[in-house]
């Protein structure tokens, strides 16, 4: 039996509809387009935050990154956003789970497997 925990929401393809995928939602995603500098083994690369959940962000750069690739970035999370009275600086370490060319730019989505939180 799969129960869920609160919060979370399952969104499956119906099999026979033509759909081929499963997805699961895990945390809501916040559309922010925050300055990033992303930090790997072969070096730090800027980008842009798209969105953001709990979970992971989706990433606007000029580069493709490579799916497994760690990554360590920091986000300034802006306090009217969280219900805070000032902005909070996370740290954050995860992994690029994809990476796909959108136009000009690549968008790479990456879980946020520890954050922490920056003392202020």
């Amino acid at each position: 039996m799969n129960a869920l925990k609160p919060g979370l929401s399952v969104m499956s393809a119906v099999p026979g509809q033509g759909a081929a995928r499963q997805e699961v939602r895990c945390a809501v995603r916040f559309p922010l387009t925050l300055p990033v500098l992303l930090s790997t083994r072969n070096g730090d690369l800027a980008a842009l935050s798209r969105n953001v959940s709990a979970s992971g962000v989706l990433f606007e750069l000029d580069r493709e990154l490579k799916a497994g690739l760690d990554i360590r970035f920091s986000l300034r999370m802006p306090g009217e956003v969280l219900g805070t009275l000032h902005d909070v600086l996370v740290h954050c370490l995860g992994r690029v789970v994809r990476c796909s060319l959108s136009q000009t730019q690549y968008l790479a989505a990456a879980t946020i497997d520890e954050y922490q939180f920056a003392e202020q």
